[in-house]
């Protein structure tokens, strides 16, 4: 298992190019084809410009782990979380869920979470999540067309995002012995 530099990506965007270099450095070492380097490359930059397009600030850490040609791009972030940034972070992963709302536990402090987030209320009314007990918010596909958001889904194999209170972590999985 690799895992490259934690690069930190600001919102003058100071560490981007350090973000994609250290992309680039990761395929050069796994010896990835051209095409392959050009989506792990891609993969990268709309990875953080998704974040960063969604907070409208950004204060990130980013690094890549791998596995011969299974990678993994991580991003954690943190932002002043509502209900709109909620939706479109949940909207970007393929799944459509909270990752980080898997266990019973997770699911409650979701659902508390939710109701605490500013605008939170009239989204959804507490009577919502009383009965629906599968917890399934996100039923309803949210209207916002983020070019970042489809080439994620386009290109990588997995993309999860699990929200915590004010921290977002973003995981973008690429296993490029599939191509």
């Amino acid at each position: 298992m690799m895992k490259t530099d934690v690069i930190t990506i600001d919102n003058m965007g100071n560490g981007f190019r350090e973000a994609v270099a250290q992309a680039e450095k990761a395929a050069e070492l796994n010896e990835l084809s051209r095409a392959e380097r050009i989506h792990l490359q891609l993969l990268t930059e709309e990875m953080l410009s998704l974040a960063h397009s969604i907070t409208g600030e950004m204060k990130a850490s980013f690094w890549i782990e791998n596995e011969g040609k299974n990678f993994e791009l991580h991003m954690t972030t943190k932002t002043i979380m509502d209900a709109e940034k909620r939706a479109l972070f949940i909207e970007s992963s393929s799944s459509r869920k909270n990752e980080a709302a898997k266990t019973i536990l997770g699911l409650l402090r979701e659902v508390v979470e939710q109701m605490m987030t500013p605008a939170a209320a009239s989204a959804y009314p507490s009577a919502f999540y009383l009965s629906n007990m599968n917890f399934d918010v996100y039923k309803e596909p949210v209207m916002w067309d983020g070019y970042e958001r489809s080439i994620l889904l386009k290109v990588a194999d997995d993309v999860k995002v699990a929200i915590r209170g004010d921290l977002v972590e973003v995981t973008v999985i690429k296993n490029f012995e599939n191509n």
